[in-house]
Protein backbone atom coordinates (compact mmCIF):
# COMPACT_ATOMS: atom_id res chain seq x y z
CA UNK A 1 0.00 0.00 0.00
CA UNK A 2 1.28 3.49 -0.92
CA UNK A 3 0.30 6.56 1.07
CA UNK A 4 1.22 9.70 -0.86
CA UNK A 5 3.45 12.17 1.05
CA UNK A 6 1.57 15.33 2.00
CA UNK A 7 4.50 17.74 1.84
CA UNK A 8 7.98 18.40 0.48
CA UNK A 9 9.15 20.58 -2.39
CA UNK A 10 12.45 18.92 -3.45
CA UNK A 11 11.62 18.31 -7.07
CA UNK A 12 12.91 16.27 -10.00
CA UNK A 13 11.82 17.57 -13.41
CA UNK A 14 11.20 15.12 -16.26
CA UNK A 15 11.06 16.14 -19.92
CA UNK A 16 10.75 13.75 -22.85
CA UNK A 17 11.21 14.66 -26.50
CA UNK A 18 8.37 12.79 -28.19
CA UNK A 19 9.16 12.21 -31.84
CA UNK A 20 10.83 15.61 -32.20
CA UNK A 21 14.15 17.34 -31.74
CA UNK A 22 15.17 18.60 -28.33
CA UNK A 23 13.71 22.01 -27.43
CA UNK A 24 15.82 23.86 -24.80
CA UNK A 25 13.18 26.60 -24.57
CA UNK A 26 10.55 24.03 -23.53
CA UNK A 27 12.81 22.83 -20.70
CA UNK A 28 13.41 26.45 -19.64
CA UNK A 29 9.65 27.01 -19.50
CA UNK A 30 9.24 23.87 -17.37
CA UNK A 31 11.83 25.25 -14.94
CA UNK A 32 9.98 28.57 -14.83
CA UNK A 33 6.70 26.83 -14.11
CA UNK A 34 8.21 24.74 -11.32
CA UNK A 35 9.95 27.75 -9.76
CA UNK A 36 6.73 29.76 -10.00
CA UNK A 37 5.05 27.03 -7.95
CA UNK A 38 7.79 27.25 -5.31
CA UNK A 39 9.60 24.01 -6.16
CA UNK A 40 13.22 23.41 -5.17
CA UNK A 41 14.64 21.80 -8.30
CA UNK A 42 17.30 19.21 -7.46
CA UNK A 43 17.63 17.36 -10.77
CA UNK A 44 16.46 17.19 -14.38
CA UNK A 45 15.83 13.91 -16.20
CA UNK A 46 15.64 14.00 -19.99
CA UNK A 47 14.85 11.38 -22.54
CA UNK A 48 13.35 10.68 -25.93
CA UNK A 49 10.62 8.34 -27.12
CA UNK A 50 8.73 7.93 -30.36
CA UNK A 51 5.43 7.57 -28.44
CA UNK A 52 4.46 7.62 -24.73
CA UNK A 53 4.44 4.32 -22.85
CA UNK A 54 0.78 3.36 -22.17
CA UNK A 55 1.47 2.26 -18.58
CA UNK A 56 4.17 4.60 -17.26
CA UNK A 57 4.41 7.24 -20.02
CA UNK A 58 8.22 7.38 -19.66
CA UNK A 59 8.87 3.66 -20.06
CA UNK A 60 10.12 1.18 -17.47
CA UNK A 61 13.85 1.91 -17.99
CA UNK A 62 13.44 5.68 -17.62
CA UNK A 63 11.15 5.13 -14.61
CA UNK A 64 13.92 3.17 -12.87
CA UNK A 65 16.37 5.98 -13.65
CA UNK A 66 13.99 8.48 -12.06
CA UNK A 67 13.61 6.22 -9.03
CA UNK A 68 17.38 6.17 -8.57
CA UNK A 69 17.49 9.97 -8.84
CA UNK A 70 14.80 10.25 -6.16
CA UNK A 71 16.91 8.17 -3.78
CA UNK A 72 20.11 10.06 -4.60
CA UNK A 73 18.61 13.51 -4.07
CA UNK A 74 16.01 12.70 -1.37
CA UNK A 75 13.34 14.17 -3.63
CA UNK A 76 9.70 14.53 -2.58
CA UNK A 77 8.09 15.31 -5.92
CA UNK A 78 8.43 14.41 -9.60
CA UNK A 79 7.02 16.85 -12.19
CA UNK A 80 6.55 15.72 -15.79
CA UNK A 81 6.32 18.27 -18.58
CA UNK A 82 3.47 16.32 -20.14
CA UNK A 83 -0.19 15.49 -19.57
CA UNK A 84 -0.60 12.13 -17.82
CA UNK A 85 -3.66 9.95 -17.69
CA UNK A 86 -4.97 9.08 -14.24
CA UNK A 87 -3.70 5.49 -14.66
CA UNK A 88 -0.21 6.61 -15.73
CA UNK A 89 0.04 8.99 -12.78
CA UNK A 90 -1.09 6.29 -10.36
CA UNK A 91 1.29 3.68 -11.80
CA UNK A 92 4.26 6.04 -11.59
CA UNK A 93 3.48 6.94 -7.97
CA UNK A 94 3.30 3.28 -6.98
CA UNK A 95 6.60 2.51 -8.68
CA UNK A 96 8.48 5.63 -7.53
CA UNK A 97 6.92 5.79 -4.04
CA UNK A 98 6.80 9.54 -4.56
CA UNK A 99 4.28 12.20 -5.50
CA UNK A 100 3.93 12.69 -9.26
CA UNK A 101 2.51 15.81 -10.88
CA UNK A 102 1.88 16.39 -14.57
CA UNK A 103 1.91 19.72 -16.44
CA UNK A 104 -1.81 20.33 -15.91
CA UNK A 105 -1.56 19.72 -12.17
CA UNK A 106 1.43 22.06 -11.95
CA UNK A 107 -0.37 24.89 -13.75
CA UNK A 108 -3.43 24.39 -11.55
CA UNK A 109 -1.21 24.68 -8.46
CA UNK A 110 0.27 27.96 -9.72
CA UNK A 111 -3.21 29.33 -10.40
CA UNK A 112 -4.27 28.35 -6.88
CA UNK A 113 -1.36 30.38 -5.46
CA UNK A 114 -1.96 33.42 -7.69
CA UNK A 115 -5.74 33.78 -7.33
CA UNK A 116 -6.60 36.83 -5.23
CA UNK A 117 -10.21 37.76 -5.94
CA UNK A 118 -13.20 35.79 -4.72
CA UNK A 119 -14.09 34.92 -8.32
CA UNK A 120 -10.54 33.79 -9.12
CA UNK A 121 -10.44 31.49 -6.10
CA UNK A 122 -13.78 29.94 -7.04
CA UNK A 123 -12.64 29.40 -10.63
CA UNK A 124 -9.38 27.75 -9.57
CA UNK A 125 -11.10 25.50 -7.03
CA UNK A 126 -13.62 24.42 -9.67
CA UNK A 127 -10.82 23.58 -12.11
CA UNK A 128 -8.93 21.64 -9.43
CA UNK A 129 -11.98 19.60 -8.48
CA UNK A 130 -12.74 18.79 -12.11
CA UNK A 131 -9.13 17.68 -12.57
CA UNK A 132 -9.24 15.65 -9.36
CA UNK A 133 -12.49 13.89 -10.25
CA UNK A 134 -10.64 11.45 -12.54
CA UNK A 135 -7.85 10.86 -10.01
CA UNK A 136 -9.65 10.01 -6.80
CA UNK A 137 -8.34 6.44 -6.76
CA UNK A 138 -4.65 7.44 -6.97
CA UNK A 139 -2.63 5.76 -4.23
CA UNK A 140 -5.20 5.57 -1.47
CA UNK A 141 -6.20 1.93 -1.73
CA UNK A 142 -8.36 2.17 1.39
CA UNK A 143 -10.79 4.40 -0.51
CA UNK A 144 -11.82 1.42 -2.64
CA UNK A 145 -12.37 -0.95 0.28
CA UNK A 146 -15.73 -1.66 1.90
CA UNK A 147 -15.71 -2.89 5.45
CA UNK A 148 -16.11 -6.65 5.83
CA UNK A 149 -16.70 -9.07 8.69
CA UNK A 150 -19.60 -10.20 10.82
CA UNK A 151 -22.10 -7.42 11.33
CA UNK A 152 -20.30 -5.04 8.98
CA UNK A 153 -21.40 -6.33 5.58
CA UNK A 154 -24.13 -4.46 3.78
CA UNK A 155 -25.09 -2.08 1.02
CA UNK A 156 -23.10 0.87 2.42
CA UNK A 157 -21.15 3.03 -0.04
CA UNK A 158 -17.38 2.87 -0.30
CA UNK A 159 -15.22 5.77 0.80
CA UNK A 160 -14.44 6.43 -2.84
CA UNK A 161 -18.15 6.70 -3.72
CA UNK A 162 -18.68 9.04 -0.77
CA UNK A 163 -15.80 11.27 -1.90
CA UNK A 164 -17.17 11.39 -5.43
CA UNK A 165 -20.59 12.39 -4.13
CA UNK A 166 -19.11 15.16 -1.96
CA UNK A 167 -16.95 16.37 -4.84
CA UNK A 168 -19.96 16.54 -7.20
CA UNK A 169 -21.92 18.47 -4.56
CA UNK A 170 -19.09 21.00 -4.14
CA UNK A 171 -18.77 21.43 -7.93
CA UNK A 172 -22.50 22.21 -8.10
CA UNK A 173 -22.13 24.84 -5.36
CA UNK A 174 -19.18 26.48 -7.16
CA UNK A 175 -21.07 26.55 -10.46
CA UNK A 176 -24.02 28.30 -8.79
CA UNK A 177 -21.76 30.91 -7.20
CA UNK A 178 -19.91 31.52 -10.45
CA UNK A 179 -23.25 31.87 -12.27
CA UNK A 180 -24.15 34.74 -9.93
CA UNK A 181 -20.79 36.38 -10.62
CA UNK A 182 -21.40 36.02 -14.36
CA UNK A 183 -24.67 37.92 -13.89
CA UNK A 184 -22.84 40.67 -12.00
CA UNK A 185 -20.24 40.89 -14.77
CA UNK A 186 -23.04 41.12 -17.34
CA UNK A 187 -24.52 44.07 -15.45
CA UNK A 188 -21.16 45.85 -15.46
CA UNK A 189 -20.81 45.10 -19.16
CA UNK A 190 -24.27 46.54 -19.86
CA UNK A 191 -23.26 49.71 -18.01
CA UNK A 192 -20.19 50.04 -20.25
CA UNK A 193 -22.31 49.37 -23.33
CA UNK A 194 -24.69 52.07 -22.15
CA UNK A 195 -21.75 54.46 -22.27
CA UNK A 196 -21.03 52.98 -25.74
CA UNK A 197 -17.28 52.82 -25.17
CA UNK A 198 -15.29 50.39 -27.34
CA UNK A 199 -13.46 47.66 -25.43
CA UNK A 200 -9.88 46.62 -26.20
CA UNK A 201 -8.73 43.37 -24.58
CA UNK A 202 -5.11 42.37 -23.96
CA UNK A 203 -4.36 38.74 -24.77
CA UNK A 204 -1.11 36.86 -25.07
CA UNK A 205 1.21 34.19 -23.78
CA UNK A 206 2.00 34.35 -20.09
CA UNK A 207 4.92 36.63 -19.20
CA UNK A 208 4.73 38.42 -22.56
CA UNK A 209 4.38 41.76 -20.75
CA UNK A 210 0.60 42.36 -20.82
CA UNK A 211 0.37 43.78 -17.29
CA UNK A 212 3.46 45.96 -17.83
CA UNK A 213 1.91 47.36 -21.00
CA UNK A 214 -1.44 47.81 -19.23
CA UNK A 215 0.23 49.82 -16.46
CA UNK A 216 2.19 51.87 -18.96
CA UNK A 217 -0.89 52.80 -21.02
CA UNK A 218 -3.31 53.46 -18.15
CA UNK A 219 -0.88 54.63 -15.43
CA UNK A 220 -2.21 51.88 -13.18
CA UNK A 221 -0.47 49.74 -10.58
CA UNK A 222 -1.55 46.22 -11.55
CA UNK A 223 0.86 43.64 -10.11
CA UNK A 224 3.60 42.78 -12.59
CA UNK A 225 6.59 40.48 -12.26
CA UNK A 226 8.98 38.49 -14.43
CA UNK A 227 7.22 35.22 -13.70
CA UNK A 228 4.57 33.02 -15.27
CA UNK A 229 0.95 33.84 -14.41
CA UNK A 230 1.86 36.84 -12.24
CA UNK A 231 -1.75 38.05 -12.44
CA UNK A 232 -4.99 36.16 -12.93
CA UNK A 233 -7.83 38.53 -12.16
CA UNK A 234 -9.13 40.78 -14.98
CA UNK A 235 -8.71 44.56 -14.63
CA UNK A 236 -10.44 47.27 -16.67
CA UNK A 237 -9.42 50.92 -17.05
CA UNK A 238 -10.37 53.88 -19.28
CA UNK A 239 -7.84 54.58 -22.04
CA UNK A 240 -7.92 58.05 -23.68
CA UNK A 241 -6.86 57.88 -27.33
CA UNK A 242 -7.08 61.54 -28.31
CA UNK A 243 -9.53 63.43 -30.51
CA UNK A 244 -12.34 62.61 -28.09
CA UNK A 245 -11.85 58.86 -28.41
CA UNK A 246 -11.96 56.84 -25.21
CA UNK A 247 -11.73 53.05 -24.95
CA UNK A 248 -11.91 50.51 -22.14
CA UNK A 249 -8.70 48.48 -21.83
CA UNK A 250 -9.02 45.03 -20.24
CA UNK A 251 -6.10 42.99 -18.90
CA UNK A 252 -6.85 39.26 -18.73
CA UNK A 253 -5.14 36.02 -17.69
CA UNK A 254 -2.19 34.90 -19.78
CA UNK A 255 -2.26 31.75 -21.91
CA UNK A 256 0.26 28.93 -22.17
CA UNK A 257 0.75 25.88 -24.37
CA UNK A 258 -1.19 22.83 -23.20
CA UNK A 259 -3.39 25.00 -20.97
CA UNK A 260 -5.62 22.58 -19.01
CA UNK A 261 -9.13 22.43 -20.44
CA UNK A 262 -10.49 22.60 -16.89
CA UNK A 263 -8.95 26.06 -16.55
CA UNK A 264 -10.33 27.29 -19.86
CA UNK A 265 -13.81 26.14 -18.81
CA UNK A 266 -13.53 27.56 -15.29
CA UNK A 267 -12.21 30.93 -16.48
CA UNK A 268 -14.81 31.27 -19.22
CA UNK A 269 -16.62 34.06 -17.33
CA UNK A 270 -13.34 35.96 -16.95
CA UNK A 271 -12.60 35.48 -20.65
CA UNK A 272 -15.99 37.01 -21.48
CA UNK A 273 -14.13 40.34 -21.50
CA UNK A 274 -12.14 38.97 -24.43
CA UNK A 275 -15.18 37.56 -26.19
CA UNK A 276 -16.99 40.92 -26.07
CA UNK A 277 -14.01 43.09 -27.04
CA UNK A 278 -14.16 45.27 -30.15
CA UNK A 279 -10.43 44.75 -30.71
CA UNK A 280 -7.86 42.29 -29.35
CA UNK A 281 -4.33 43.43 -28.55
CA UNK A 282 -2.21 40.31 -28.96
CA UNK A 283 0.93 40.97 -26.92
CA UNK A 284 3.93 38.90 -28.05
CA UNK A 285 7.36 38.52 -26.47
CA UNK A 286 9.38 39.50 -29.53
CA UNK A 287 12.64 38.35 -27.90
CA UNK A 288 11.43 34.84 -27.05
CA UNK A 289 12.95 31.95 -29.03
CA UNK A 290 9.51 30.28 -28.89
CA UNK A 291 7.68 33.32 -30.24
CA UNK A 292 5.89 31.52 -33.08
CA UNK A 293 4.92 28.58 -30.88
CA UNK A 294 3.56 30.96 -28.24
CA UNK A 295 1.47 32.76 -30.85
CA UNK A 296 0.02 29.43 -32.02
CA UNK A 297 -0.83 28.50 -28.42
CA UNK A 298 -2.68 31.80 -27.96
CA UNK A 299 -4.56 31.24 -31.22
CA UNK A 300 -5.66 27.79 -30.03
CA UNK A 301 -7.13 29.20 -26.82
CA UNK A 302 -8.83 32.05 -28.71
CA UNK A 303 -10.35 29.49 -31.08
CA UNK A 304 -11.54 27.45 -28.09
CA UNK A 305 -13.39 30.39 -26.55
CA UNK A 306 -14.85 31.45 -29.90
CA UNK A 307 -12.89 34.62 -30.73
CA UNK A 308 -10.28 33.23 -33.11
CA UNK A 309 -11.49 35.47 -35.96
CA UNK A 310 -11.95 38.66 -33.93
CA UNK A 311 -10.21 41.86 -35.14
CA UNK A 312 -6.78 42.16 -33.57
CA UNK A 313 -3.66 44.27 -33.46
CA UNK A 314 -0.39 42.49 -32.73
CA UNK A 315 1.99 44.11 -30.24
CA UNK A 316 5.58 42.84 -30.44
CA UNK A 317 6.89 43.73 -26.98
CA UNK A 318 10.38 43.67 -25.39
CA UNK A 319 12.24 45.15 -28.34
CA UNK A 320 14.72 46.50 -25.77
CA UNK A 321 16.04 42.92 -25.66
CA UNK A 322 16.58 42.81 -29.44
CA UNK A 323 19.58 44.24 -31.23
CA UNK A 324 18.97 47.09 -33.70
CA UNK A 325 15.18 47.01 -33.34
CA UNK A 326 13.39 50.35 -33.33
CA UNK A 327 9.72 51.09 -32.54
CA UNK A 328 7.57 50.99 -35.66
CA UNK A 329 4.11 50.24 -37.06
CA UNK A 330 3.69 47.52 -39.69
CA UNK A 331 0.73 47.93 -42.04
CA UNK A 332 -1.25 45.44 -44.13
CA UNK A 333 -2.01 45.64 -47.86
CA UNK A 334 -4.90 48.04 -47.16
CA UNK A 335 -2.68 50.37 -45.15
CA UNK A 336 -4.18 49.48 -41.77
CA UNK A 337 -1.92 48.96 -38.74
CA UNK A 338 -1.62 45.25 -37.91
CA UNK A 339 1.56 45.11 -35.79
CA UNK A 340 3.34 47.55 -33.47
CA UNK A 341 6.91 47.04 -32.20
CA UNK A 342 7.56 48.56 -28.75
CA UNK A 343 8.98 48.12 -25.26
CA UNK A 344 6.44 48.34 -22.46
CA UNK A 345 9.28 48.33 -19.91
CA UNK A 346 10.98 51.47 -21.27
CA UNK A 347 7.92 53.05 -22.86
CA UNK A 348 9.51 53.32 -26.32
CA UNK A 349 6.85 52.88 -28.98
CA UNK A 350 3.78 53.15 -26.76
CA UNK A 351 2.87 56.44 -28.48
CA UNK A 352 2.82 54.52 -31.77
CA UNK A 353 0.51 51.95 -30.21
CA UNK A 354 -1.95 54.65 -29.12
CA UNK A 355 -1.90 56.07 -32.65
CA UNK A 356 -2.46 52.61 -34.15
CA UNK A 357 -5.32 51.94 -31.71
CA UNK A 358 -7.00 55.24 -32.55
CA UNK A 359 -6.60 54.52 -36.26
CA UNK A 360 -7.92 50.96 -36.03
CA UNK A 361 -10.93 52.03 -33.99
CA UNK A 362 -11.46 55.01 -36.28
CA UNK A 363 -11.39 52.76 -39.34
CA UNK A 364 -14.50 51.18 -37.93
CA UNK A 365 -16.19 54.60 -37.79
CA UNK A 366 -18.97 55.89 -40.03
CA UNK A 367 -20.15 59.35 -40.95
CA UNK A 368 -23.77 59.76 -39.90
CA UNK A 369 -26.46 62.42 -40.11
CA UNK A 370 -28.66 62.11 -37.02
CA UNK A 371 -31.96 63.89 -36.32
CA UNK A 372 -32.64 64.38 -32.60
CA UNK A 373 -35.94 65.38 -31.04
CA UNK A 374 -36.29 68.22 -28.50
CA UNK A 375 -36.29 65.83 -25.54
CA UNK A 376 -33.08 64.06 -26.57
CA UNK A 377 -30.56 66.50 -25.20
CA UNK A 378 -28.79 63.64 -23.38
CA UNK A 379 -28.17 61.93 -26.73
CA UNK A 380 -26.77 65.18 -28.15
CA UNK A 381 -24.41 65.41 -25.18
CA UNK A 382 -23.39 61.76 -25.72
CA UNK A 383 -22.35 62.49 -29.33
CA UNK A 384 -20.24 65.42 -28.17
CA UNK A 385 -18.55 63.22 -25.55
CA UNK A 386 -18.01 60.09 -27.65
CA UNK A 387 -18.01 61.11 -31.33
CA UNK A 388 -16.65 63.80 -33.59
CA UNK A 389 -19.39 66.34 -34.30
CA UNK A 390 -18.88 67.88 -37.75
CA UNK A 391 -22.07 69.92 -37.84
CA UNK A 392 -24.82 70.81 -35.37
CA UNK A 393 -27.87 72.89 -36.32
CA UNK A 394 -31.23 73.47 -34.65
CA UNK A 395 -34.42 72.34 -36.36
CA UNK A 396 -37.75 74.16 -36.52
CA UNK A 397 -39.26 71.65 -34.05
CA UNK A 398 -36.68 72.56 -31.41
CA UNK A 399 -34.52 69.51 -31.96
CA UNK A 400 -31.10 69.15 -33.57
CA UNK A 401 -29.61 67.74 -36.73
CA UNK A 402 -26.07 66.47 -36.22
CA UNK A 403 -23.47 65.25 -38.62
CA UNK A 404 -21.02 63.05 -36.73
CA UNK A 405 -18.22 60.54 -37.19
CA UNK A 406 -18.81 57.66 -34.77
CA UNK A 407 -17.62 54.06 -34.29
CA UNK A 408 -19.87 51.50 -35.98
CA UNK A 409 -20.02 49.39 -32.82
CA UNK A 410 -20.90 52.43 -30.70
CA UNK A 411 -23.67 53.51 -33.08
CA UNK A 412 -25.08 49.99 -33.20
CA UNK A 413 -25.23 49.82 -29.40
CA UNK A 414 -26.79 53.25 -29.20
CA UNK A 415 -29.48 52.32 -31.72
CA UNK A 416 -30.10 49.11 -29.80
CA UNK A 417 -30.94 51.11 -26.69
CA UNK A 418 -32.91 53.75 -28.63
CA UNK A 419 -34.79 51.86 -31.40
CA UNK A 420 -36.29 55.05 -32.85
CA UNK A 421 -32.85 56.53 -33.42
CA UNK A 422 -31.96 54.07 -36.18
CA UNK A 423 -34.80 55.34 -38.35
CA UNK A 424 -33.56 58.92 -37.93
CA UNK A 425 -29.89 58.19 -38.70
CA UNK A 426 -28.58 58.07 -42.23
CA UNK A 427 -25.06 57.14 -43.34
CA UNK A 428 -23.30 59.77 -45.39
CA UNK A 429 -20.41 57.43 -46.28
CA UNK A 430 -19.62 53.81 -45.62
CA UNK A 431 -16.25 54.90 -44.23
CA UNK A 432 -15.12 58.43 -43.44
CA UNK A 433 -12.43 59.97 -45.56
CA UNK A 434 -9.03 59.91 -43.88
CA UNK A 435 -9.16 63.69 -43.55
CA UNK A 436 -12.44 63.48 -41.64
CA UNK A 437 -11.02 61.43 -38.80
CA UNK A 438 -7.80 62.35 -37.05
Amino acid sequence: MFERPSGGERTILVHLDLGAESDPAAIAELRQLAESAGAEIVALVRGARATPDPRLFVGSGKAEEIKAMIAAHAADLVILDHALSAAQERNLERLLQCRVLDRSGLILDIFAQRARSFEGKLQVELAQLQHLSTRLVRGWTHLERQKGGIGLRGPGETQLESDRRLLARRVAVLNRRLARIVQQRAQGRRAREKAALPTVSLVGYTNAGKSTLFNRLTESAVYQADQLFATLDPTLRRLPLGDGQVAILADTVGFISDLPHELVAAFRSTLEETRNADLLLHVVDAASPRRDEAMRAVQEVLDEIGVGESPRLEVFNKIDQLADCEPRIDRDADGRPWRVWLSAQTGRGTDLLLDALAERLASERVRQRVALEPGEGALRAWFYANARVLRDRSTESGGWELEVVVAKSQMARLCGRHPGLAARAASRETEPKPAAVV
